[in-house]
Order: C-alpha cells, then sequence, then structure tokens
C-alpha cells in the first residue's frame, strides 16, 4: 500500500435546531454542498438532527430511517463518507447509534458505549457493547460518541488504527476536558484525532462553544484552536507522517497487553 495516501476529511461545527430534525438536515445539506469535491469524509456532530435529548420516544427514527437515508444520499452525492450520530429505536430499544455511511451506500454503524449518567442517558439509551473500526481508502478509522472520551480503555489503540473520531455535544462548561483529553487521545494512541462538537445553545439551557479540532498523532493542533461559532473545515491529513513518525516513535509495540472483560 502507498506511504503517500492522504485523507481529505471535512468537519462542520454548527448550531443545531432543537428537535427539528429536517431543519438540521437541510441546513447541513447548505453545508455540504458548499464543501469542495476532494473531500473524502465528512463528520457531523453527535445527535446531529436533534441536539442531545433524552425525548427519544418522539425523535427516534428507525434504523433505515429519513435520516440515514439522507446520510446516504448525500455521500452519493459528494461522493464522500458521511459520518454523525442520531437517535436510533430498534427491537423496543433507544440507541445513540453514529453511521458511518460509504459512497456506495454502504454503512457500518456504532451504539454508544458510555451512555452520559450526568444527563441520565443511561436512562433513556442502550449502551453498546461493540467498538467499531472501519476501513476506508487505506485508513483504519475508530469513530467514538462524545462521553466515550473520558475513558481511555475504550479508545485503546490495539488495531493500530490511523485516525480516532469523536463527535459530541460536550458543554462549555467543561470544554477544558474536551481540549486536553482530545490531544491526549492523540498522543497515547498515536494516532490523528478529530473531535467534532457543536456551538449554541440546546433546548435545555445547556451551551455549547465548539472547540472543534484535529490533533495529529503527536498531539498538535492542525486547526483553528478554540474556535467557539460556526464553521466548516476541510483538511488533509497526512498517511506518510503518521507512518513515519510511528516507525520513529514506537510507542504502540510498548503498550500494555491486556483485554477487556
Amino acid at each position: 500500500m502507498s506511504t503517500k495516501e492522504n485523507l481529505n476529511v471535512a468537519i462542520l461545527q454548527a448550531n443545531l435546531e432543537w428537535e427539528d430534525a429536517s431543519a438540521n438536515r437541510s441546513l447541513f445539506s447548505k453545508k455540504m454542498e458548499a464543501l469542495s469535491d476532494s473531500v473524502a469524509l465528512i463528520v457531523l456532530p453527535e445527535m446531529f438532527t436533534t441536539g442531545f435529548s433524552m425525548n427519544a420516544e418522539n425523535l427516534a427514527e428507525e434504523d433505515d430511517g429519513e435520516t440515514f437515508l439522507w446520510m446516504k444520499e448525500q455521500a452519493k452525492i459528494k461522493d464522500s463518507a458521511v459520518t454523525g450520530s442520531v437517535i436510533i429505536t430498534e427491537n423496543g430499544n433507544y440507541y445513540n447509534r453514529l453511521y458511518f455511511v460509504f459512497p456506495d451506500g454502504s454503512y457500518q454503524k456504532y451504539d454508544k458505549r458510555h451512555t452520559f449518567t450526568l444527563a441520565k442517558e443511561d436512562q433513556t439509551y442502550s449502551a453498546g457493547t461493540d467498538r467499531l473500526i472501519v476501513e476506508y481508502k487505506g485508513w483504519k478509522i475508530c469513530p467514538l460518541i462524545c462521553y466515550d472520551l473520558r475513558f481511555p480503555v475504550w479508545s485503546r489503540n490495539t488495531e493500530e488504527y490511523d485516525l480516532l473520531i469523536y463527535v459530541a455535544n460536550w458543554p462549555k462548561k467543561r470544554v477544558a476536558a474536551w481540549d486536553a483529553l482530545l490531544k491526549a487521545r492523540a498522543i497515547e494512541n498515536l494516532s490523528f484525532c478529530i473531535g467534532l462538537n457543536r456551538v449554541g445553545e440546546d433546548g435545555d439551557g445547556h451551551i455549547y462553544s465548539g472547540h472543534s479540532a484535529v490533533y495529529d498523532c503527536l498531539g498538535k493542533i492542525l486547526t483553528e484552536e478554540n474556535a467557539e461559532s460556526e464553521f466548516s473545515k476541510e483538511i488533509t491529513l497526512d498517511k506518510s507522517y503518521l507512518q513515519d513518525t510511528r516507525k520513529q516513535f514506537k510507542f504502540l509495540q510498548d503498550r500494555d497487553q491486556f483485554k477487556l472483560i
């Protein structure tokens, strides 16, 4: 495999319309339309159609519902993978489910492992049990969701993935932790790390300050630091830089060997 395969990624930091899936799909359709044709992966926030709502009974969609079909349509139009999480109902349970939709319409999914007990997410949504590693355009990608960021064992790089992604609704009052942990996850996993957060105020009065960012495998920030307004950012991740860094610093080879039980 070529060592020069780069991945062009777009992160869309937005002010979500509270519990209005149609308005949010329209919002992101416009933002995605403005992206360049070189983008290969588009990252959307956690619960990007609703905001971080516990009103799952009224907001949940089926696994092949309108938002999922919209993601497939956008992936086809942009010839790009699209990822973000949505409120889903399946077999009588609710999930905070991330879809990774490929340009050809195929997809993979990940259910949030760590439901946010402080907001009683655990009382509404069932926790996932399996981590997802996506293989796309010569990259191995590990997509996770918001509160997962606080649990380093769950993101531990045992598969030598190249890119770690967190989609989030992370409140402003704890944004210092967001900044610190994203950088730490990049460094400890010797991986590119993307954190995509929202901005604005939700229907429960929580304020979000964004700070979406991309870090390289040594913890260097590659995007504008601490941006608190809406933006769409395209960035190219350099595969050869990652591989050269791992050849020089073989930290992943020295990791402790243990398994989750």
